[in-house]
């Protein structure tokens, strides 16, 4: 297994880390985690990361979309942790995905140089930085998705003020009824790439969106939503071709979130055309970004890579988990403990608790029995049991919680211990992952 990094080994501890141990405080992260301290010598709440698992969960999706000659650009906006973004080159990636102009100025100063952003460029701040950024570094890979006239007309003002010298590539992007952006018909993208077209500071090299936004299960009907809507995309794809609008001798058609990239390869699967043996040379581009984190709630349920949507013999595992400790028992059946939604996502399901620490998963079982975390509030988690296991759960008691949808985990902490394994009664921390939210 590849030794973990540190993106800045040199970052002081301090008391501005949550729960890192004031012993380690004053010192920089590398020496800081070159003894493995215990994860039991760090406070609670603490959010991990399972460094095997994480591991695990790379090489799986790099070998499924190998498989099936995919190409991928896992989102970074899941985690915002350049040591982790560079795991995900490590292991394949053809680019790095983006949501905002400050990503991407934040993925530059680490040093990334192939990006998508998979958003609407228009603030003029961000066009003028990009474009300089282009000119000035001829191996910067960028691409940016447009969606409306209104927009490739902003953009080419902008570029043509500043005088840009490289065109920006960008990708028409295709929406649906009552999803976010996009184009709502193939019509409307074709009108928006006959202006890409036309427009010498612009070059149109593929078409692309989210289908993750027109469902949000794997229902009968959510699936074939999704897979109208990767039909359509594909249509649109053709039509570029046969209508000379792209700019480019390989474009690009790109989608998958984390919950359907299964139907993308279903449905796109067939445009890679690596040659241009069948008209232009296309890759089609996952931009998966849950997969290395994974979940124990919304995406192992709806993943195709984990749970009942799933037929892989391999599958993700959760690499987070949050470790939380009792602070009161005021009444029969409620323990209150240490975390709220300051430190832990709701937004996609509540969590889970899994373990209790320094004892076995059977007796953890058998303790947690009918326990259930049922609210949320700023700093402190109410996890509801049968009274008959008050004795089991008293003050003090550490548990392992399992968590839903990495997204909102992730950006309630900006340092995050790297452990060596999350089954183990008190795991090696291995490393501190920063993260820049």
């Amino acid at each position: 297994m590849p030794a973990p990094r540190s993106a800045t080994p040199e970052l002081v501890l301090g008391p501005q880390h949550k729960s890192i141990p004031p012993a380690l405080w004053g010192r920089a992260v590398g020496p800081a985690v070159a003894g493995a301290p215990r994860l039991s010598e760090f406070g609670t709440p603490l959010l991990t990361i399972d460094n095997g698992v994480l591991e695990r969960n790379l090489a799986l999706m790099a070998r499924w979309t190998a498989e099936r000659q995919l190409d991928l650009a896992p989102h970074g906006k899941t985690t915002m942790a350049p040591a982790l973004w560079a795991r995900l080159f490590d292991h394949g990636a053809a680019a790095l995905t983006l949501a905002t102009p400050w990503q991407v100025q934040l993925a530059r100063s680490f040093g990334v140089e192939k990006i998508m952003l998979a958003n609407t460029l228009v603030s003029p701040g961000g066009i003028d930085w990009i474009s300089a950024e282009l000119d000035g570094d001829p191996a910067f890979e960028f691409r940016s998705w447009v969606d409306g006239l209104d927009a490739v007309r902003i953009l080419r003002q902008a570029l043509a003020a500043r005088g840009a010298v490289r065109p920006l590539e960008v990708i028409v992007e295709l929406g649906g009824a009552g999803g976010r952006t996009g184009a709502r018909t193939v019509d409307e993208a074709i009108a928006i790439a006959r202006a890409v077209s036309a427009a010498p500071e612009l070059r149109l090299v593929g078409a692309g969106g989210y289908e993750g936004a027109l469902a949000h299960d794997r229902s009968a009907s959510g699936l074939a939503a999704v897979r109208g809507y990767l039909r359509d995309l594909a249509q649109l794809h053709a039509r570029l071709d046969r209508d000379g609008l792209y700019g480019t001798d390989l474009a690009v058609v790109t989608a998958g979130g984390s919950a359907y990239f299964d139907l993308v390869a279903d449905e796109l699967g067939a445009l890679v055309d690596v040659d241009g043996a069948r008209g232009i040379a296309t890759r089609v581009v996952l931009r998966s970004g849950a997969y290395p984190i994974h979940d124990d709630g919304f995406y192992r349920s709806i993943s195709p890579l984990d749970g009942a949507a799933s037929d892989e013999p391999e599958h993700l595992e959760s690499a987070m988990h949050a470790w939380v400790t009792i602070v009161s028992t005021p009444e029969p059946g409620l323990a209150l403990f240490d975390a709220g939604k300051r430190d832990l996502p709701f937004d996609e399901g509540l969590p889970t608790a899994q373990l209790i620490r320094g004892r076995s998963d059977r007796d953890s079982a058998r303790a947690l029995d009918g326990a259930k975390v049922t609210a949320l509030n700023d700093q402190h988690g109410f996890l509801r049991f049968p009274p008959p296991a008050a004795g089991e759960l008293p003050v003090g008691t550490v548990l392992r919680l399992g968590l839903s949808h990495p997204c909102t985990a992730f950006d309630k902490w900006r340092l995050i211990p790297l452990i060596d394994d999350h089954t183990v009664t008190d795991p090696a921390v291995l490393d501190l992952v920063p993260t820049y939210f």
